[in-house]
């Protein structure tokens, strides 16, 4: 009898947390927050999350084999992209801040009234001294590059082993070139994922100079989990721009920009453009306009060592929450390619 009665207990307390959860649209990723330690799911519109679980699983993508469905989500995208950059725009701003809870006080300006379209307080830019950057004058420390949701993992295999799943996901994919990516093989990667209520300005993860740069054309699909783990191609058919930093204490350090829903423009600042241009870590390297998108690091095979707290719980499958300036890894002592008899 008392077995009884403590399952259905246990069972109306899991249907009750699920609707507290429900009621404030906590029913995205499970996250931990770096700061705090506290587990917690992202908060995202219902119709969102259904509408992800309708276009990314295997029955639709069965169906769906001219991805008419997505094709439709990319147009969609492009629209309301330029719909942000028009003045009407201006009244979704008060309760988008309300609805994310954002906090005003660490971006400049901090009034919304102060930004005349959405798009401008899209790209709006943090307060000074809002996110220090971590040990920022040892440059054998490397920094997250974004206020976001982080994975991290050793190799392109474990990536596409326990996060991206679409099956051409390379490096030679993702930057359309099978001579560079050689330079990554067996290299390690942080996944870097933005939520539209993030700050979207993105910052260098390491001190170097611009070796290259380059801009990819493509569509603008989701970059959720739920989309990163179906086997569409997100992430090598989305449109991107690459940067290699050359540095000192990491080797050819890979950052490439990928635009996902309602992205209008994944921008590179013209000087980071620049070949041998010098960038210092921390510094603005470009923006996303309004929606989600996501950031990909990619550094060579033996240079890095990401922090354990992140390495464990991105073999968990949990993201990080995390800001810009937070500690990233750590380079590792370079002994070079291992010669061949």
């Amino acid at each position: 009898m008392w077995d009884i009665v403590g399952q259905i207990h246990r069972l109306l307390d899991a249907v009750l947390s699920f609707l507290n959860l429900l009621q404030k649209r906590e029913i995205g990723w499970l996250t931990v927050d770096r700061k705090s330690g506290t587990y917690k799911r992202e908060q995202q519109p219902l119709w969102k999350k259904v509408k992800l679980l309708l276009l990314f699983n295997p029955v639709t993508e069965w169906i769906d084999r001219t991805q008419l469905l997505r094709l439709w989500t990319h147009e969609k995208s492009i629209r309301a992209g330029r719909q942000e950059s028009e003045l009407k725009s201006h009244r979704q701003i008060k309760g988008f801040i309300d609805f994310y809870a954002i906090d005003m006080s660490q971006f400049e300006p901090s009034d919304p009234e102060d930004y005349t379209t959405f798009e401008d307080f899209f790209v709006r830019k943090h307060a000074q001294n809002a996110r220090p950057i971590y040990a920022a004058n040892d440059p054998s420390k490397a920094v997250v590059v974004a206020d976001c949701r982080i994975v991290v993992y050793p190799t392109v295999d474990e990536t596409k082993a326990l996060w991206v799943k679409g099956s051409e996901f390379t490096t030679a994919n993702l930057i359309k070139d099978k001579q560079l990516a050689v330079s990554w093989e067996g290299g390690a990667v942080a996944s870097f994922r933005l939520s539209p209520q993030d700050y979207h300005r993105y910052h260098s993860p390491v001190e170097g100079n611009v070796k290259w740069y380059k801009h990819i054309p493509g569509d603008y699909y989701q970059v959720d989990p739920v989309a990163l783990h179906s086997s569409v191609n997100i992430l090598t058919e989305n449109a991107r721009s690459c940067v290699c930093i050359e540095s000192n204490c990491f080797g050819d350090v890979l950052f490439v920009a990928i635009g996902a829903t309602d992205v209008g423009t994944v921008e590179i600042h013209d000087k980071i453009q620049t070949i041998g241009h010098h960038v210092s870590k921390g510094d603005e390297i470009g923006l996303f306009q309004f929606g989600g998108s996501s950031i990909l690091v990619l550094f060579q095979k033996g240079r890095v060592q990401f922090d354990s707290d992140l390495e464990s719980l991105s073999r968990q499958e949990i993201m990080t929450d995390v800001e810009v300036g937070m500690s990233l890894g750590k380079a590792c002592k370079y002994r070079g390619p291992t010669s061949r008899t």
